[in-house]
């Protein structure tokens, strides 16, 4: 880096930020899940990361960086992430192949801005994470679920709303629960929304009432794009009901998965805002929860037919597990239970409850037995694993994070042993992992296309086709596939991104649209000839006209 340069970002910041170009401090930044180094033989890098501490840098940066763009020496762009926690679809890596790249870690801005306890309305910076909203909301009793998600405690709250990510309490849709942002636009100018620049009030607080604000709808361009910067935002949580459980039901045969459709579909259409999403899991996936990970040779097998068999007996997994939870008054949860009793009494299963007389007596026993004897007989263990994960499942749909969910990740990690359970961290233990993340009509027969198609392409590569729905709306389903590999394998690598790649193109044929995609991925898929991505490239061209900002994300070149 040129010590110009150096001078000249060192003179925009304060005394608490910094700026490195050491390359100790710069490597952990590209370490991820993805094996996404390299794109078209071209490898990914950094010239320097700066680690900001007040949000008022951003537009100093900014602009910086668009006095340096014609000038050869000097110019660089701008890469920012909240915390890099953006595992499997590129984790803190750039998207871009330039050379002059500065990663932007916002990581450092997490102040809780302002909390109105009695709407619910929480601002905040995108360094804030689930954790510390978490643990801010209890040392305070303030009786508000966090928007949770499987990513785990450390994830930032504000980039998965951007990323349009979504959870299983009962504001699912996490972006839909912005009601406000602050910002600046790539060339510099500052955002805030209409409402807020006509409140002559000193609070300026009904823009974080509202939504939609006044004119043209702009908060959504700083979505999956790269045209701003947001520095704050404004979010709603749910308050916390009086009365809450979460069902398990669980379905044996296979062949039922055309009659359980129709009636989730039924459950979400007539209790909208009671129940909150449903996640509906094969019985390979329930199995990577509770199954030993593969050992030796074995991290690059599919599990046989007959070893399925044998785990399903030992563990007592069943064909697909409906997995959702029920919120309010004491008189609601209990009639809703009832419903729902009633709806899937229609076809065979089992239906479980976490209020349930047996899953209480069970944590009580447990509790009481000592460990020794629980580790020492097999079957004591089972349950105590299962009860354990039923328990930190419950944890998330209460909007408490934790990280029961990691543990997927190190499905195929040669020592996924060695780990504590509390100190996961996929991308800094080098866990290989991708996701497939397509929209898929709520139809029975749709979703056993889909079924079929995963179960029949995902072995092809050695991958394990993992399977859960999570069902958004009575419509709306999103899956999600984890692509497990071992990273260390240079052929596991290779079938994992075989494998995604073979998935999104056949998918696409028959209607399975990712919602999200990776940095390598936004890069050959979207093609920038369409009516829709030209738009984005007119907008581009006007907010950010040096191109400086976070090239190729969600931008093709």
């Amino acid at each position: 880096m040129p010590n110009k340069l150096i001078s000249l970002i060192e003179n925009v910041l304060t005394t608490d930020s910094n700026l490195s170009f050491d390359h100790k401090e710069l490597a952990p930044f590209m370490v991820g899940t993805e094996g996404l180094e390299y794109f078209d033989n071209k490898k990914r890098a950094l010239m320097a990361v700066i680690t900001l501490t007040q949000s008022t840098e951003i537009k100093a940066l900014l602009d910086l960086a668009n006095q340096c763009a014609h000038d050869g020496e000097l110019a660089f762009s701008l890469y920012p992430i909240s915390t890099g926690k953006n595992w499997g679809y590129g984790t803190s890596q750039p998207t871009g192949l330039t050379q002059n790249i500065i990663l932007l870690d916002l990581s450092k801005l997490n102040t809780i801005c302002d909390f109105d306890a009695e709407l619910g309305l929480l601002t905040i910076e995108p360094g804030v994470t689930q954790q510390q909203l978490s643990d801010y909301l209890h040392v305070n009793n303030h009786d508000y679920m966090v928007p949770v998600t499987g990513a785990g405690p450390d994830c930032s709250i504000l980039a998965n709303a951007i990323e349009r990510g979504y959870g299983i309490t009962p504001y699912t849709d996490h972006f839909s629960a912005v009601t406000s942002i602050k910002g600046y636009w790539a060339n510099g100018r500052p955002y805030q929304s209409a409402v807020n620049e006509l409140d002559a009030s000193n609070d300026k607080f009904v823009d974080k009432t509202f939504k939609w604000g006044v004119g043209p709808y702009l908060d959504g361009l700083f979505t999956q794009s790269n045209l701003g910067i947001v520095s704050q935002m404004t979010i709603r949580l749910a308050k916390k009901k009086a009365d809450f459980t979460s069902f398990f039901i669980q379905i044996k045969d296979d062949e039922m998965l055309e009659k359980a459709v129709p009636l989730i579909r039924q459950v979400l259409q007539d209790y909208e805002g009671i129940v909150g999403s449903i996640n509906l899991m094969d019985q390979r996936r329930l199995l990577s929860m509770f199954a030993t990970p593969p050992q030796g040779d074995d991290t690059h097998k599919v599990m046989s037919d007959k070893k399925i068999k044998k785990l399903a007996k030992e563990l007592q997994a069943p064909s697909w597990t409906i997995v959702g939870s029920i919120y309010g008054s004491t008189g609601v949860v209990s009639a809703v239970k009832k419903e729902i009793n009633a709806i899937f009494k229609k076809i065979p299963c089992k239906r479980i409850y976490s209020n349930s007389l047996l899953i209480l007596f069970a944590n009580k026993v447990f509790d009481n037995l000592p460990s020794w004897l629980i580790n020492s007989v097999a079957p004591l263990t089972i349950i105590a694993d299962q009860l354990d994960s039923f328990s930190k499942g419950k944890e998330i749909m209460l909007g408490k994070p934790n990280k029961v969910a990691l543990k997927l990740a190190y499905w195929r990690h040669k020592n996924a042993e060695v780990f504590d359970s509390e100190a996961l961290s996929p991308g800094k233990d080098g866990c290989g992992l991708l996701w497939y993340a397509p929209l898929v009509t709520m139809k029975a027969d749709k979703m056993r296309e889909y079924v079929d198609f995963i179960r029949e392409t995902c072995p092809k590569f050695n991958i394990e086709p993992f399977i859960t729905f999570t069902n958004l709306k009575h419509d709306c389903v999103d899956s999600t596939i984890p692509i497990v590999f071992d990273l260390s394998n240079p052929q596991a690598v290779t079938d994992a991104h075989n494998c995604l790649k073979t998935l999104v193109e056949e998918g696409l044929k028959k209607g399975f649209v990712p919602y999200r995609l990776n940095i390598d991925q936004q890069q050959w898929l979207l093609n920038k000839d369409s009516d829709f991505w030209q738009t984005v490239n007119q907008l581009k061209s006007s907010l950010d006209p040096n191109n400086i900002l976070s090239q190729g994300r969600y931008n093709p070149n």
